[in-house]
């Protein structure tokens, strides 16, 4: 079932396994089972610390748990662990078999101090790019404290249960049974919901710390840029951010990053992250931002108050917040978000699997994802508030190609329709005629663009009548010693590689800015 090279690669990670593991499965007589045990039996040939066994003693089927002979430690998966899940499986061996965690110690210790049972299942797609981290960040947690259970589990496999459990966005994590969360979520969030004293020990640590030469709100490519541009001139430097990554984690496939002809967000949200922490950077995840205070005059410090309460003083602020997706601010959409609204076709697509569905926006980004909901779902509507498509040429061809997909365009979407539990319909009116009309349909996936996220910073610095920072050609904001870059400014042209640009370029003016007020590297030190 695996490929020769897959299996190179896998047997050489498997030489890290410091304990035996044993491969326990249960199966039933359908193609998914036999599927399951050609894996598992060709994972074991691979290493002679690997057993795969029938064990049959999970009511789920086909699954199979990944267990340390002789101790408590396992973690499980329902289905067949392939697509973005592969990595999962392949940590999920190895952490197992006794290889340490690459987690930060004080998180380490905060999950193996957690008190209680938690029995956690997580339901994925294999094609979505959100869930590999849920997933490997719960079986990390398993494998350190045995009190903590988790199950992935493919919705698409096992869609009774997506079904009764009225699952329509992915990942979607059960705790105990009850929901727990949807949506990414890094092993510092996890966390920090399961241990209630976190929050503020992490705020009385943080409000502790000495003043930043330049302090980066933002962990996005322009924040990653800027960090790495900052930490290089030897100066004491600082990234505060929700998420390391941002928007990028979201993306599916990059193809027009400079000199890298293909890779996907988390992989690209990994490395920046990686090569921010390989400069020594001060890197202080899973904290939002709630208030800038610029610095009262030359000389003095800049103060960010986070929503914990912690404060952080700074010489310079470079801004790189990012952008969200952006929402039709109709009726029901907030009601039904995640139970049948979505923004993630790649993500929560196959959840829809042979449903009608609607895709609002006719840019490059709601033809993609009508052209890819069209493999997996029964129809598509593609509606478009313009009187006609603005995506690029080449993508409205294939999009006009499918049998299945349907362009409506001058609609204005006025109402999601819904049962109370998910979504039954979309209300939209025709602007041209002003005729209302009502489609029936199970899934509305909202592709219309991006909204920056500076509502925090209102009053603090200008902003644009979108919301975007203002900022010159440095990167300057209206208040001195406060920098921004990235799809938070008034920067044109919402890019990757453009953000990068942007934040190496407000971490030299910051610099810049550092020494003309008489800071330099050697005072830092």
């Amino acid at each position: 079932m695996l490929d020769a090279a897959v299996q190179e690669q896998l047997k050489t990670y498997l030489t890290y396994l410091k304990q035996p593991v044993e491969l326990a499965a249960s199966l039933d007589d359908g193609p998914k089972s036999q599927e399951m045990w050609e894996m598992l039996t060709g994972i074991a040939a691979l290493s002679g610390l690997v057993t795969a066994v029938r064990a049959d003693d999970d009511a789920r089927r086909p699954s199979f748990a990944i267990r340390r002979q002789g101790s408590d430690i396992a973690v499980r998966f329902a289905g067949l662990p392939l697509g973005h899940e592969f990595n999962s499986l392949v940590l999920a061996l190895l952490q197992v078999g006794g290889h340490p965690a690459k987690a930060e110690a004080a998180v380490l210790e905060q999950i193996a101090a957690l008190e209680g049972d938690y029995r956690f299942e997580t339901y994925f797609s294999l094609s979505c790019q959100n869930c590999p981290d849920v997933v490997q960040a719960l079986n990390l947690m398993s494998v350190v404290n045995p009190r903590i259970r988790h199950v992935a589990i493919d919705g698409a496999l096992f869609q009774d249960e997506v079904e009764a459990r009225q699952i329509m966005a992915v990942p979607a994590v059960f705790l105990n049974g009850q929901p727990f969360a949807q949506g990414r979520m890094s092993l510092e969030q996890i966390v920090a919901r399961l241990d209630e004293g976190a929050a503020a020990r992490d705020a009385e640590r943080l409000q502790a710390k000495a003043p930043f030469d330049v302090l980066v709100v933002g962990g996005g490519p322009a924040g990653a840029a800027a960090a790495i541009y900052a930490a290089r001139k030897g100066i004491r430097t600082g990234v505060v951010a929700e998420r390391f990554g941002g928007q990028v984690l979201d993306t599916l496939a990059i193809e027009n990053l400079i000199a890298v002809s293909h890779t996907e967000g988390p992989q690209l949200g990994a490395a920046l992250e990686q090569n921010v922490r390989g400069y020594g950077v001060d890197v202080m995840p899973v904290q939002s931002a709630a208030k800038l205070v610029p610095a009262a005059g030359p000389g003095g410090l800049a103060e960010v108050h986070l929503a914990s309460g912690a404060v952080l003083r700074a010489r310079t602020v470079v801004l790189s917040t990012g952008a969200r997706w952006r929402t039709m601010n109709v009726p029901g959409e907030d009601q039904y978000r995640n139970k049948g609204v979505a923004f993630c076709p790649h993500c929560d697509g196959p959840l829809f699997k042979g449903k009608r569905v609607a895709v609002i926006g006719g840019g490059n980004s709601g033809v993609e994802a009508a052209i890819d909901l069209a493999g997996i779902v029964a129809h598509v509507t593609l509606l478009e508030f313009d009187v006609q498509l603005r995506a690029d040429a080449v993508l409205q061809a294939k999009l006009r190609s499918l049998p299945n997909v349907s362009v409506i365009t001058s609609a204005q979407t006025t109402e999601v329709l819904g049962d109370g539990a998910r979504v039954t319909g979309l209300a939209y009116k025709d602007r041209q005629g002003g005729a209302a009309h009502r489609l029936e349909l199970e899934g509305i996936f909202v592709q219309i663009g991006l909204v920056p996220n500076t509502e925090w910073l209102k009053g603090a610095l200008a902003l644009s009548p979108r919301g975007e920072i203002e900022v010159d050609v440095r990167g300057q904001t209206s208040a001195a010693g406060v920098f921004a870059a990235g799809d938070a400014t008034t920067s044109p042209y919402k890019q990757i590689v453009i953000a990068l640009g942007d934040g190496a370029k407000a971490a030299l003016s910051a610099f810049d800015h550092l020494i003309r007020a008489g800071v330099t590297a050697e005072a830092a030190e």
